[in-house]
């Protein structure tokens, strides 16, 4: 298996210095030069993710079919993005999207929205790469005696090394080969467990078995709250957010970009349902097999691997995908942070000198590489039974402040007192944590949009006079 990972890492890191390019026109925008199909597909990558593939299989024993709900939220949510906020961003020429705030407020609403999202990308990136980094230790290097902590760096410093030859545009090419590794990997996988099951085994009728609506209201997967959820986190992890647009802003029109968003959202209902069939397949391995199913979601597929319940070829086909899902999230992170911070926080006197310039955004750069390596040392130490929802209640709190400050800016003429919008975004998150607390926890991925109307009724207070 080590060999397998060599052997990958040399792959991209070929393609990554075949015909490099530089500059901070090359980093930030690829020259806005990029085919839409190359980006539609390897953003798959980039959203899906080693977590994915860890944590949406092992829902479905669990909760059946029921994440399908938010997945076709997601997909509608796609539209919305294509629709309403891509034109804009295409319309200014942004290369920073929270500059539009900038425009339309002023310094203290574009530096507020970059934060949030620095906070929100940087800690839900180094949770996905944590998970990979985890199993790819386990698998490979524990056996070998090399603790984590190193491999991390590892890790973290192999991403630098191929994001710094350029950028966003050398994540065009290497999101496609990583992708194409992911989806591969998923499709072995799906075969193999279905070959590992008895004749006994019907696919259908364990289908028709499962759950795939809830209706009851006062569920927290109720049918209408997961849709309306997935549609809100779509628009603000996606829409509203810097790490995914950055790609779709490499387009060259916005006809383009919007193809890219309409078959990138399509395509991400097959994707999702193939991970929850591979989750029912295993599961029904460990039921045929006499062994209780993990009680841990994120475990289901690594203890099938691990207690040899698949194929031996299962072992490397999973770390294949693990490998590719996690760096196709990670590496397009590292670029999204890099150009957030450069093109927010740099004075204007460095960005008219091209050479200072370049020069803050590569150490920008090596200080993002520092932050993921330190916030995989803090996951290693914070236990949590599913990833992916963890990092969805988390973008509850840290997109709030984003969506209201959004909607307020596009679907209202009013000006705010633009010094007092950090403190507007910073009390709504609170007050969130506070609802959650009294309630009991009782919200759910619904807490989004709570949030987001609370930093909008809160901007409102502050408006100019």
């Amino acid at each position: 298996m080590l060999f397998i990972l060599i052997a990958y890492i040399l792959l991209i890191l070929a393609v990554a210095f075949y015909k490099r390019q530089s500059g901070n026109d090359v980093f930030f925008t690829a020259e806005k030069n990029s085919s839409w199909a190359m980006v539609a597909f390897g953003m798959l990558g980039a959203s899906l993710s080693g977590i994915s593939f860890i944590s949406v299989p092992g829902m479905a024993p669990s909760s059946g079919f029921t994440y399908m709900q938010l997945v076709l939220g997601f997909s509608l949510g796609y539209i919305i993005v294509a629709k309403v906020l891509l034109p804009l961003y295409y319309k200014l020429n942004l290369t920073n999207i929270y500059e539009y705030l900038g425009l339309r407020h002023g310094k203290y609403s574009y530096r507020t929205a970059s934060m949030f999202f620095i906070l929100s990308r940087g800690l839900g990136s180094a949770a996905r790469l944590y998970v990979s980094a985890f199993l790819i230790h386990t698998f490979i290097f524990a056996p070998l005696g090399i603790p984590f902590p190193l491999v991390a760096i590892l890790m973290v410093t192999f991403i630098y090394l191929y994001t710094s030859v350029g950028g966003i545009h050398t994540l065009v090419k290497t999101d496609v080969i990583q992708t194409v590794f992911l989806l591969g990997a998923l499709i072995v996988l799906l075969l193999l467990s279905y070959n590992r099951l008895g004749e006994s085994f019907s696919l259908g009728e364990t289908l028709s078995q499962q759950s795939f609506i809830v209706t009851d209201w006062a569920a927290k997967n109720n049918f209408v709250k997961y849709v309306l959820s997935g549609m809100l986190i779509t628009v603000c992890m996606t829409g509203l957010d810097q790490d995914m647009m950055q790609k779709n802003l490499t387009c060259r029109t916005l006809q383009e970009a919007q193809k890219n968003m309409y078959s990138y959202g399509f395509m991400f209902l097959p994707i999702n349902f193939a991970f929850l069939l591979l989750g029912l397949y295993v599961g029904s391995i460990f039921i045929e097999s006499g062994i209780t199913i993990p009680t841990q979601n994120d475990m289901l597929l690594p203890e099938a691997i691990r207690m040899g319940l698949l194929p031996e070829a299962a072992t490397y086909i999973f770390i294949i995908g693990i490998i590719s899902a996690s760096l196709s999230s990670a590496d397009s992170t590292f670029v999204s942070l890099t150009t957030t911070i450069s093109t927010t926080f740099c004075s204007n006197e460095v960005k008219n000198n091209e050479g200072k310039y370049e020069n803050f955004r590569k150490l920008t750069h090596i200080a993002v590489g520092v932050f993921f390596c330190l916030m995989l040392m803090v996951f290693y130490f914070v236990e949590n039974d599913n990833m992916i929802d963890l990092l969805f209640r988390l973008a509850s709190y840290t997109y709030g402040p984003l969506l209201g400050l959004f909607v307020l800016s596009m679907f209202t003429k009013i000006k705010i007192n633009d010094k007092y919008s950090p403190l507007v975004c910073t009390i709504s998150p609170i007050i969130c944590v506070i609802i959650q607390v009294v309630s009991g926890n009782s919200l759910g991925y619904e807490l989004l949009l709570l949030n987001g109307f609370i930093t909008f009724v809160g901007l409102m207070l502050i408006k100019q006079k």
